[in-house]
């Protein structure tokens, strides 16, 4: 222990810790800077979007499973430690041989100016901040590992050393961390600067706030009493846009003028189109319920959501485009590079399909899409629901290929039949006689016409459905069911307009979607 301590008093471990200080300053300088270009000028947003592309289809499930909605949160916590840990041995690499120290530092620095040029919609000047940023972190790398080099790893100075002397242990580390402490509180006032300036210099948030969207030609169809579950825990059918899963690949929520917005619909078209946000904004609009669903949902998932969209069905910009003979998807791209494919016969035929302004009788949150998205009824999300959408190209599956396509993922994405139980939860107590089950379950543009739940080995029993609103929303469900005390399962599945009964195999979401039973575990008192 003691010479773990004395270690930890030392050159070295002070090395190690310069680097974190100078990477933090890269970082911090780099967001200041960034605060004058695009929000996706910045390391940390432009490193987690690259990472993110090159993320096979495996991990990227993973995270989604085991984090959820809040899988951005961890690959934020996931990149600190590793730029802590890289930060770590480039200060120890630099101690020792200082050119070894700064040819890591620029190796780094060009990867991270790599990473922010090759972002859709970024230019090269872009890449300024992280120059700066690349630089200002050298300047103190240097300044901190400088005042080592005598710096011995005793606990205390030799007496024959004076205390003016370099060399004395103690106050050479007191200037250290000083030095260190001053340094790290000036990057942090540097980084909350930059977001700062960002939020200030950014007015799109104010100006969605202001606007007024137009009433719609087509209202959404009356939405009949009973649709909601009449058991205590279960979702609201009308999901609320703050509580709307939100799965994408972009870190930084792209910021979009509407003035600015255009999108351009070309490819195998006899008629380029090209239509601005005021065209929107004139347009018939409809209004409709749709419930959008993640490929990546697992059995029992909640990354599904039910709500009212406002926006021009795309089957009417088509119109205008007419596409021509052999063209069979259309390939979707946001204005962060994402991109989907969806079969065109889906966006021609009479579902609402629109390119959508609103969400819930207010402008799309930002990021949910803002200021325009795709919501297609009855398709996963990775091959429809282009958020932030700027470009349509009409084309061939055999010629183009979509973001999670060239992934491993399916090219298609009808949304499977599902069922789940939102009450109880899995491993709940619950007390002995009448116990309320409820849940939810979906099948797009198909719609739900029974639900049964099975105990244990009993028989399946059919539960009590409420009220359907329309075949592209979710239906819910409820039952009594009369709790022995023990443990017990209970599983549920679902039959969609079709006839077609849920089945029972499991499957993972890649590549086209999640299938199976959910099972819950209940343990009545």
């Amino acid at each position: 222990m003691k010479k773990l301590l004395n270690w930890l008093k030392g050159p070295t471990a002070l090395a190690a810790l310069a680097g974190v200080v100078a990477a933090a300053v890269v970082l911090a300088v780099a967001e200041l800077a960034g605060a004058f270009f695009t929000a996706r000028a910045t390391p940390v947003f432009a490193l987690g979007s690259t990472f993110i592309d090159f993320t096979p289809s495996w991990m990227k499930d993973f995270a989604i499973a085991t984090f959820g909605t809040n899988d951005k949160a961890a690959l934020f916590v996931g990149m600190g430690l590793t730029i802590a840990v890289l930060a770590c041995v480039l200060g120890v690499v630099a101690y020792r041989r200082w050119a070894l120290g700064v040819l890591g530092v620029l190796f780094m620095g060009a990867v991270i100016v790599t990473s922010v040029v090759t972002r859709a919609g970024v230019g090269l000047a872009d890449a300024i901040p992280s120059v700066l940023g690349t630089l200002a972190g050298l300047l103190v790398l240097r300044a901190l590992i400088a005042p080592l080099r005598g710096l011995k790893a005793w606990p205390e100075a030799p007496a024959n050393v004076a205390d003016g002397d370099p060399r004395h242990s103690g106050a050479s580390r007191r200037r250290f961390f000083a030095a260190a402490g001053i340094t790290a509180a000036a990057a942090g006032i540097a980084a909350t600067g930059g977001r700062l300036v960002g939020a200030a210099r950014s007015n799109i948030a104010k100006a969605r706030e202001a606007l007024q969207l137009p009433a719609a030609v087509q209202a959404a169809a009356t939405v009949p009493a009973g649709v909601q579950s009449p058991v205590a825990g279960v979702p609201p059918w009308l999901t609320p846009n703050g509580e709307f899963y939100r799965i994408d690949t972009a870190l930084s929520v792209p910021e979009i003028n509407a003035d600015d917005w255009e999108l351009r619909v070309h490819g195998l078209v006899e008629e380029e189109v090209r239509l601005t946000f005021q065209d929107l904004l004139d347009a018939d609009l409809i209004e409709s319920h749709v419930t959008l669903t993640c490929v990546s949902n697992p059995v029992g998932g909640n990354l599904a959501g039910n709500a009212k969209w406002l926006g021009l069905p795309i089957r009417d910009v088509l119109k205008r485009a007419r596409p021509k003979d052999g063209a069979d998807m259309v390939l979707s791209t946001s204005i962060d590079g994402f991109s989907a494919s969806t079969p065109l016969e889906v966006l021609q035929d009479g579902r609402d399909a629109i390119l959508a302004i609103g969400m819930n009788g207010e402008p799309l949150p930002l990021e949910h899409g803002y200021p325009v998205r795709m919501v297609v009824p009855g398709l996963y999300g990775f091959v429809s629901a282009t958020k932030w959408v700027v470009d349509l190209e009409v084309t061939r599956f055999a010629d183009s290929k979509a973001y999670w396509t060239e992934r491993g993922w399916s090219e298609r994405g009808p949304i499977k039949t599902m069922a789940r139980v939102d009450v109880p939860k899995s491993f709940a107590k619950v007390r002995a006689g009448k116990v309320a089950v409820g849940g939810t379950a979906w099948a797009q543009t198909r719609g739900i016409t029974k639900v049964e739940l099975k105990i244990d080995n009993e028989d399946w029993v059919e539960v009590d459905l409420s009220a359907e609103a329309s075949l592209a929303t979710w239906r819910q469900w409820s039952y009594e069911w009369d709790a022995t005390p023990g443990p017990h399962y209970l599983k549920v599945r679902a039959t969609d307009g079709t006839g077609e009964v849920q089945t029972e195999q499991r499957a993972d979401p890649v590549p086209d979607g999640a299938s199976g039973w959910q099972s819950v575990m209940v343990t009545v008192e």
